[in-house]
């Protein structure tokens, strides 16, 4: 290309000598054309990289989607069961004699049981987004896509729902009755995976039967605890709202990855 626009240099320089306007107007058609030419073609090839890099991107980032999918659902499933929990600590309070001192104590402290996301999609946008997300083809993906990315992850901290009723009701149970439920009901992580989280449904911790009505006694003794749970339970309750939302705009970035995926095969 170099070498044609060099020859047609030549003959417009020879042409201009001898005035032969025409022939310099052609040769001046031809170089402008050539350049044009040359700069569209120049474009679509970088264009193409772009789309494929943003095409990569896509593949890249499903997986950590689906993740954080997975994530948001453990999480609905952690805190629903502590919600289950703390149904049978307010009867216990209540006095309901079908709850007895083992089942309210313990329900007392699994009602505080809380958990976080373990990932953090606010990273994806400083790798993915704006620039690659302006390449992709599909402005349903594009949309959906920056939906996650402009998620205020600030809203799933755990201080969302470290209430003061998870601190207080740990101050009222024995320490060797919080030892034996961490140990025997804690946490339970998904093998194979280090962001599925359970919370045991049941709990079966032995200890005597006065111990329990000990235990029992001290936490009806403190009869502001019913009113910090049942904060601690709005608090949790907004907080699985947020994880709801969070979940629908991944779900459907997901949904928009896979339909486009089928396409292009």
């Amino acid at each position: 290309m170099a070498g044609g626009n060099a020859m047609i240099l030549r003959r417009l320089t020879t042409s201009l000598k001898q005035q032969h306007w025409m022939t310099i107007a052609i040769e001046l058609v031809i170089v402008i054309v050539g350049v044009f030419i040359g700069t569209w073609v120049a474009n679509r090839n970088q264009e193409a990289v772009e789309r494929r890099s943003a095409e990569q991107m896509v593949t890249e980032v499903r997986p950590g989607l689906a993740l954080f999918e997975l994530a948001l659902a453990s999480a609905q499933d952690y805190l629903a069961t502590a919600t289950q929990y703390g149904n049978i600590a307010f009867a216990g309070w209540a006095g309901n004699p079908k709850v007895s001192d083992e089942r309210f104590v313990i329900s007392a402290y699994q009602a505080s049981q809380i958990t976080q996301i373990a990932m953090n999609g606010a990273s994806w946008t400083q790798i993915y987004g704006g620039a690659k997300l302006s390449q992709l083809s599909d402005p349903e993906l594009r949309t959906d896509l920056a939906g996650v990315m402009a998620l205020d992850f600030g809203q799933l901290s755990l201080n969302n729902i470290a209430t003061p009723y998870r601190q207080h009701v740990r101050e009222i149970i024995p320490q060797d009755i919080q030892d034996a439920i961490r140990a025997h009901c804690g946490d339970i992580t998904v093998k194979g995976t280090a962001i599925v989280t359970l919370l045991p449904a049941t709990c079966d911790v032995h200890f005597p039967a006065e111990r329990w009505a000990s235990a029992a006694r001290d936490l009806r003794s403190e009869p502001q605890l019913v009113k910090e749970l049942r904060w601690h339970r709005a608090a949790v309750a907004s907080f699985v709202f947020v994880l709801g939302i969070f979940r629908q705009r991944v779900q459907r970035a997901l949904d928009r990855i896979d339909a486009d995926s089928k396409k292009r095969y």
